[in-house]
């Protein structure tokens, strides 16, 4: 407003200031469609993805976000199993916001050291004693080791070299010459020092002839004195590999082909089960039941396997079944994928298939194969169990 010289009041039209604010519009306006025109451009890889926002969603839980709205209206916390949740706001945005987690110490460096990532892994249940300082790991071997000519020399094979064959009693119940269960190693190689001659390093413990299979050939003892028809793949996969050119890391890649070739050959089968050992050393690997000295075992999840549920239920189960008999002897149910990691194991081809690690580096035979007996008679219990629920009534009587 502005008084004329008579007294008067007149309105006073900024010009420059309407075309000033037409012109903060019309930046506005490009500036958006720019951006967007950008962003349409972009190659798939740049591109903002479902897969960019499920990787940030998920790290928002179901409970966080009811641990939020929990904050508001108290009365949400008697949902809660443990009723008012530990953690708070600063702890939850802390998380959201940096993704650090003041429960898991790794994610403080996870990002900051390089290779550091191989080991993110994360503990689905938990094992007696495993946290996130002993979770298991796979060291990749150099590629001079994987050659069958520099192979170190073998050492304490007295007794131990084949799993010792017990008189086979008939089973009660059998699967009436079905194969069910197919046991293979994407790790054919993977050994064990006390039988590398001059051999310290774990990730120099590998052999053509003394390796993880020989536990493969006594779980298929052990399944078929039980009646469970079972079959053992017997592919040098690491030989493949040397032939192809491929790296190591091409393993899963090698044995995912003899396994979907194996259920194409035999409808049968049911359970896959890729048998691996750790390179943890024996503190992580061993424990002393009832007097005897046994392998660790692990159940390990691919974290990149798109429906994973199944795989993980059957682990759980099984985890459970064998602390109940054999208290402290699994070491949990642990999730491991990322970048480093094949991160599926080929646990999509079924919710049935497992993957097993099976005590570390420095495990005697006589150790894992008291662990491989324990796992086949719990797994013999749990399948022997499942048929029974699923057989119909009317075959029952």
């Amino acid at each position: 407003m502005k008084r004329n010289r008579s007294g008067g009041i007149i309105t006073v039209v900024h010009g420059a200031t309407i075309i000033k604010g037409f012109l903060s519009v019309l930046v506005m306006m490009v500036l958006l469609f720019s951006i967007i025109g950008v962003m349409t451009s972009l190659r798939p890889e740049y591109r903002l993805s479902s897969e960019s926002v499920n990787a940030m969603t998920d790290q928002i839980s179901g409970k966080m976000l009811y641990s939020l709205l929990a904050n508001e209206n108290h009365y949400f916390f008697s949902a809660l199993p443990e009723g008012k949740s530990s953690s708070n706001i600063t702890q939850q945005v802390l998380k959201l916001s940096a993704n650090i987690s003041l429960d898991d110490p790794r994610s403080l460096l996870g990002r900051e050291l390089p290779g550091f990532s191989i080991f993110d892994s994360e503990i689905l249940v938990a094992g007696e004693g495993t946290n996130y300082t002993n979770m298991p790991y796979e060291s990749s071997p150099p590629n001079d080791v994987l050659n069958d000519e520099r192979e170190a020399s073998i050492q304490n094979l007295d007794g131990i070299v084949e799993p010792a064959k017990e008189p086979v009693k008939t089973p009660a119940m059998t699967t009436d010459g079905k194969k069910v269960v197919y046991i293979y190693h994407s790790h054919n190689r993977e050994s064990f020092l006390p039988y590398l001659k001059d051999v310290t390093a774990p990730n120099l413990a590998y052999h053509s002839q003394i390796n993880i299979t020989k536990l493969g050939l006594k779980l298929l003892q052990d399944l078929e004195s039980k009646g469970i028809g079972s079959s053992l793949e017997k592919t040098d996969v690491q030989a493949n590999l040397n032939k192809k050119g491929l790296k190591y890391t091409k393993s899963y890649q090698e044995s995912r082909s003899i396994a979907v070739s194996a259920m194409d050959n035999n409808r049968d089968l049911d359970y896959l089960i890729d048998i691996h050992r750790d390179s943890k050393r024996k503190k992580n690997t061993t424990i002393t039941i009832n007097g005897k000295q046994y392998a660790k075992i692990a159940f390990v999840i691919g974290s990149n396997n798109p429906n994973p549920e199944k795989n993980i239920a059957l682990a759980t189960k099984l985890h459970h079944a064998i602390e109940k008999k054999y208290p402290g002897l699994s070491r949990g149910v642990l999730k491991q994928g990322g970048k480093g990691n094949n991160g599926v194991y080929n646990q999509d081809l079924s919710g049935n298939a497992m993957l097993l690690e099976v005590g570390g580096v420095d495990n005697t035979f006589e150790e894992m194969y008291l662990t491989i007996d324990a796992f086949a008679n719990v797994f013999s219990e749990f399948y022997w169990d499942a048929k029974e629920v699923n057989v119909p009534v009317t075959e029952k009587k």
